[in-house]
């Protein structure tokens, strides 16, 4: 027994010495050259709820952020007949990335997000022309997450960016849509977002030049998709689809932002040497091949 228990002992130390020094923490780094992350929350937030968010969002372990609140006057600013006694709770983080790098969406506080999607928050920041970011998503209680489209805007163009606000009158329509398929038609979330991605892509390869040809393109990847809105909603998805199609939008990089959102915890945690698990997986197979042959 004495022996079993010393060579779980080595197991567990041998794992400690195998793990390499990147997995370990570090300190964090400004960057100087694309700015501090800039956390923005919603100004409807007790003190108590916004330390939850600060929380949520890992504020402290940021080596400096830029701490900004939204509210209503942001609201009717970027989205036109927006309602300025709007209560806004949900908040987020921004972090700027290199040009070309895509966005990374996290939703932190899944839970609390009853709506709004990772993928429909992408679809709607990439109309609304913001590219290139880690977005992360908070808020301390149960709420739609449709205001924390307007706080990552005004986060946006502290960074020193602008925004045209067509563009985010749009993107937020776009996003008021997803949502009410998602929540009133019957429709799969992922799914929503996969039909607003494909339409836009199919927009941008065929720039089509009348309503009647974005029409087409809807009824195509309805079609394709085997996705059945009401008439009334078809119209909806149509007309919005004609707002975006008119924009000077480049939808070229769409798919590969999307996709770029799957490996989130790569970008965040960094790749792991393959060789690294696979004489881990060899070191334990040789010390059961051990302890089995104990008992033979």
């Amino acid at each position: 027994m004495k022996r079993l228990l010393t060579m779980m002992m080595a197991a567990v130390l041998a794992v400690g010495i195998l793990v390499p020094a990147s997995a370990s923490a570090e300190d964090p780094v400004i960057d100087e050259k694309l700015g501090v992350p800039i956390v923005v929350y919603g100004a409807n937030l007790s003190d108590a709820e916004k330390e939850s968010v600060k929380q949520s969002l890992n504020v402290a372990k940021e080596a400096e952020v830029e701490e900004i609140t939204v509210d209503g006057s942001d609201l009717v600013k970027y989205i036109k007949d927006g309602d300025s006694k709007a209560r806004m709770y949900s908040s987020a983080k921004i972090t700027r990335r290199d040009a070309g790098k895509g966005l990374v969406i996290s939703i932190v506080t899944e839970d609390n997000i009853t709506q709004v999607t990772s993928d429909m928050y992408a679809n709607a920041m990439l109309t609304a022309g913001i590219q290139d970011a880690v977005v992360e998503v908070a808020a301390p209680k149960k709420v739609t997450g449709h205001s924390a489209l307007v706080g990552i805007y005004k986060a946006y163009e502290v960074t020193g960016e602008t925004l045209d606000t067509e563009r985010t009158d749009v993107a937020n329509d776009e996003l008021n849509l997803a949502t009410k398929f998602a929540q009133e038609s019957g429709v799969d979330d992922a799914k929503v977002s996969e039909l607003l991605t494909e339409i836009k892509k199919q927009i941008a390869e065929n720039k089509p030049e009348t309503k009647e040809e974005v029409e087409q393109i809807v009824s195509e990847q309805l079609t394709k998709l085997n996705i059945e809105l009401s008439p009334a909603d078809r119209q909806l998805l149509i007309d919005l689809m004609d707002r975006i199609s008119n924009l000077d939008i480049d939808f070229s990089k769409l798919s590969e932002q999307l996709n770029d959102m799957a490996s989130k915890i790569k970008d965040k945690l960094g790749d792991i040497d393959p060789g690294f698990w696979e004489s881990v997986k060899n070191f334990f197979a040789s010390i059961f091949e051990s302890i089995q042959s104990w008992f033979k």
